[in-house]
């Protein structure tokens, strides 16, 4: 189990989801000793299983959200610069027709939108006659008249890997398949039994633990930690399908479903379009969790509500579901339950602080982990402010933002890689790219084609640096290449972790 000596850390975080990896970064970046465990890979639950939005919430302002939504609005703009490789603006299209919120009431919610975050990067709302261009096209006839705003996409599993490998860029330790089985308090740290994958366990003693847990942080209190917390947890399933895609055009849109909610039908990697998400409450193992066919339904009659070509089940090339661990606020919907976060900050006894993360969501995970720091700062004595307002993400240190600019000037650099490649490349890993591509000069430098667009330089690299230790956290975490990878070729890369990446891994644990 890498990555410690058996000292002392300052800061034990158990989660290795959006929020335990900001957390993990902001603090390391403080100065703070930290080390980080996840139970499964980086990002494998609630993580990468959402709409890929970063976004304000415009829904939430309806539930008078005013303080979230701003927040989200904000950190909006900072993620934007952060990381302009796997953050993109988008522009949404939201028709309206008869039976829905009334259009004042849209214009009054647009409004507030594009004013309550301090609005620099993103065009404006408008107005559009959907009769006339092409966001109408693809919908049917009925649809005359909309409106357009701006939000952004995320590629969320890449980012929760870019926190996690800026925060051990900064000296913390990031131990995934590693689980924190029990911890107690003892003479002013905790004391964490922790367990990796090969059943082995140890010892390690902090003076304050983080459980950002997500779906388990009820679980890790009763559990593991043997604690009652002030604030309980709501699960709700969130549900997803991806279909060959259903317009020509790249905006997204937004669409009034008959129940008042919303359903998104977003441009996914160019082949496909991603239609969610579905509020469903959920009991149960958050690890288990699954699309229902009453799911897949409803998203299939709410596109086929707007959409002139119709979507069935059998359209459908990939469904995933996840569970969002909500702040239980007793709302009787869980559609209208508060996607804010809140804190439980336990220091009885000895002292030792125990911060448990309720809530949440992708958009406000700097700002969260920025005020869970600042809430340990007095029981810490943490030295250093904040940090990460103005800290781009690694690769994301692009002039200007301007990811067309370097996408241009990547490919100049390496003129003998396909664009398709050196495009994915790109989005990935930005000004890092560098560091997946080395000292190649042709596509022979970069070893194995183990996949169809997949070479050894890249898994090596995600292997070295990024924590992956199986197909899956390739094929559908650090990428989406198992959306366009057949059986034969995921097969392939099974076999490579299964003979080849075993050494590699060795090599990246001692380090």
């Amino acid at each position: 189990m890498g990555g410690l000596a058996g000292e002392p850390v300052d800061l034990l975080v158990v989660g290795g989801g959006i929020n335990g990896a900001g957390i993990a970064r902001d603090a390391a970046g403080r100065g703070l000793k930290v080390c980080l465990v996840e139970k499964d890979d980086l990002a494998s639950h609630t993580s990468s299983w959402s709409s890929k939005l970063i976004h304000g919430g415009l829904r939430y302002l309806e539930y008078y959200e005013f303080r979230l939504v701003r927040e989200a609005l904000i950190e909006r703009e900072v993620l934007l610069r952060a990381a302009p490789h796997i953050i993109s603006p988008l522009t949404f299209v939201l028709p309206h027709g008869p039976g829905m919120r009334p259009a004042w009431m849209l214009r009054l919610g647009l409004f507030l939108y594009d004013h309550l975050g301090g609005r620099e990067l993103l065009p404006v709302s408008t107005r559009i006659d959907l009769s006339s261009t092409p966001e109408g096209t693809p919908l049917k006839s009925a649809y005359k008249t909309g409106f357009t705003y701006s939000d952004g996409w995320v590629d969320d599993s890449r980012l929760v890997a870019l926190n996690a490998r800026d925060a051990a860029d900064r000296g913390a330790a990031i131990l995934t398949r590693t689980c924190c089985k029990a911890a107690r308090r003892e003479n002013g740290h905790w004391v964490a039994v922790l367990e990796g994958a090969d059943g082995g366990r140890r010892e390690i003693r902090a003076r304050g633990l983080v459980n950002a847990a997500g779906p388990w942080v009820q679980t890790f209190l009763d559990d593991n930690i043997k604690k009652t917390a002030r604030h309980r947890v709501r699960l709700v399933k969130g549900s997803h399908i991806v279909v060959p895609r259903l317009f020509e055009h790249d905006r997204p849109y937004i669409l009034q479903n008959d129940d008042k909610r919303i359903v998104f039908a977003i441009p996914y990697y160019e082949r496909f379009t991603l239609i969610g998400t579905t509020d469903v409450p959920f009991e149960g193992d958050p690890g288990e969790v699954r699309i229902s066919r009453d799911e897949i339904d409803y998203l299939c009659r709410a596109v086929n509500r707007y959409f002139e070509k119709q979507t069935t089940p059998e359209d459908i090339v990939w469904s995933f579901a996840g569970v969002r661990p909500l702040y239980d606020d007793a709302s009787g919907n869980p559609s209208a339950v508060t996607r804010d976060y809140v804190f439980d900050l336990d220091t009885e006894e000895d002292g030792a602080p125990l911060l448990s993360i309720f809530g949440g969501k992708i958009t406000t995970y700097r700002k969260l982990a920025e005020h869970a720091l600042e809430r340990l700062t007095p029981v810490l004595k943490i030295g250093k402010g904040p940090w990460t307002a103005k800290a781009s993400l690694p690769g994301g240190d692009i002039a200007d933002a301007d990811f067309g600019c370097f996408l241009e000037q990547t490919r100049r650099s390496w003129p003998w890689v396909p664009a398709e490649l050196i495009t994915r490349l790109a989005h990935a890993y930005g000004t890092r790219i560098d560091r997946v591509l080395g000292e190649a000069t042709d596509m022979a430098s970069l070893g194995e084609p183990v996949a169809p667009g997949l070479y050894e330089a890249e898994l090596d690299y995600l292997v070295r640096e990024e924590w992956a230790r199986t197909a899956e956290d390739v094929l559908w975490r650090r990428s989406k290449l198992g959306l366009f990878l057949d059986a034969p070729s995921q097969a392939r890369v099974h076999e490579w972790f299964a003979v080849k990446a075993p050494d590699t891994t060795r090599a990246a644990e001692k380090t």
